[in-house]
């Protein structure tokens, strides 16, 4: 182990970090709020996103994923279902499970929701930062994706 990593955090990196979780806390918000006036839960834009971007799940395997109880899983899906947004059809091996899929509607919103915050994202990036902020912002992009690495 290195020595810094055996240390600790400075006062200077738990500063930053709770600086980081703050400005992180609202740029989720105002992601969420650009999701193109789609009217949904949290919970109901999680369950979406993880179907879109995995495929087809067992009621079980998302609620393990997301880590929710499967009866809460299940009121969010029906919801979504009453919508539209996911079908269900029986497991190909296992008859006594369910899969859970997005629909076309659920496929075009999610699609629609992803756009949105984007477009909002791109937008404040290129009018808020100066030219040399975009670069370091980009720059940086690969080391905030190795934080919420498993």
């Amino acid at each position: 182990m290195s020595a810094d990593k055996a240390a600790g955090p400075t006062a200077e990196v738990a500063a930053a970090a709770g600086e980081l979780r703050v400005v992180a806390s609202r740029l989720l918000r105002q992601l969420r709020s650009a999701r193109a006036g789609i009217e949904m839960t949290p919970s109901q834009a999680v369950a979406l996103s993880r179907l879109g971007s995995e495929g087809p799940m067992s009621v079980a395997d998302l609620a393990r994923a997301e880590r929710v109880r499967p009866q809460s899983m299940r009121t969010t899906l029906a919801a979504l279902e009453e919508r539209g947004m996911v079908s269900r059809a029986p497991h190909p091996t296992d008859q006594r499970q369910v899969l859970v899929s997005l629909s076309d509607t659920g496929h075009r919103l999610l699609r629609l929701a992803h756009d949105a915050k984007e477009d909002w994202l791109a937008t404040a990036i290129t009018t808020k930062l100066t030219a040399a902020e975009r670069d370091s912002l980009i720059a940086a992009i690969p080391l905030l994706a190795r934080l919420v690495e498993d």
